[in-house]
């Protein structure tokens, strides 16, 4: 027993090194800079200082960390929803391989490049104006980009396949005859699907959830790019401290904020998907 622990620690000792080395060293760099006072010409001078704190009570801050967290939470309820049935799809399809191939080629193509494609579609002199102006459904170019639901639109799109992976991963693994008894025993197609179908596929949503919100959360090219004033995002406030006003000390409180916002989402959604998960099992035992 002492032998097989000795060679799991072995095992796990390059993944556990990687992650103190790349993640916890520079997240405890970063929260420690936020203590720090602010360097002349960029940068931190190592004496304690709590000035950058005062950006939390900051209304302008506040609101961008609102909107902040409320398109990452449109983003990945959309992008969930969409990536349910099309993982589901996929994995009755007898054409599965090709059409993982498609969600997959997405990932062949440079990232700018693909908000640029969006950009070409939904720009004031773009495709879709332009056809709606040659057939004369409109005078003139509406305005699809620089605003909130451009983000949104595009972050679904950019997030989609990091969804649709882990959803048809499980899905593929689901015994579908399950759905087929229970609708031999009385249930509705709906009743089926969200009473047998959903609650199996849970670790699927998690994963697709925690792979959506996130990386949303920190999101900073496709604000920039297409989000103009109205959709400002925290990843774009970081930026221009580092890189503009040079304040790394207030980049970094930013920054901590970020992390912050992240663990207790997390934190809440997986508190209520084991207080479902245990309120299920609860429900099968009394049955």
């Amino acid at each position: 027993m002492v032998k097989k622990n000795k060679l799991g620690t072995l095992y796990t000792l390059p993944i556990t090194l990687w992650l103190i080395i790349f993640f916890m060293i520079p997240m405890v760099i970063v929260l420690a800079y936020a203590f720090l006072k602010k360097g002349t010409y960029g940068g931190v001078e190592l004496e304690l200082s709590t000035a950058s704190f005062y950006i939390f009570t900051d209304k302008v801050f506040l609101t961008i960390l609102f909107k902040t967290t409320y398109i990452s939470v449109l983003v990945t309820v959309f992008t969930v929803l969409l990536s349910i049935p099309t993982s589901y799809y996929i994995a009755r399809s007898k054409y599965k391989k090709e059409l993982l191939f498609l969600v997959i080629v997405p990932f062949w193509t440079n990232f700018l490049i693909r908000i640029y494609a969006w950009i070409a579609l939904l720009g004031n002199n773009g495709f879709i104006n332009s056809i709606l102006m040659k057939i004369g459904i409109i005078n003139e170019p509406l305005q699809f980009l620089y605003n909130t639901g451009a983000v949104i639109v595009i972050s679904v799109y950019t997030s989609l396949p990091f969804a649709i992976l882990p959803l048809y991963a499980v899905i593929e693994k689901f015994d579908f005859s399950l759905m087929e008894a229970a609708r031999d025993l009385g249930a509705t197609n709906g009743q089926a699907f969200f009473k047998i179908f959903i609650p199996n596929i849970k670790p699927g949503i998690i994963t697709a959830v925690l792979f959506t919100f996130i990386p949303t959360l920190g999101s900073y090219a496709v604000p920039k790019l297409v989000g103009g004033t109205q959709a400002t995002m925290l990843g774009n406030i970081i930026a221009q401290h580092l890189t503009v006003t040079r304040n790394w000390p207030l980049a970094s409180t930013i920054s901590g904020a970020l992390i912050l916002v992240t663990s207790i989402a997390i934190f809440i959604f997986m508190k209520l998907s084991n207080r479902k998960m245990k309120l299920d099992e609860g429900v099968d035992e009394n049955e």
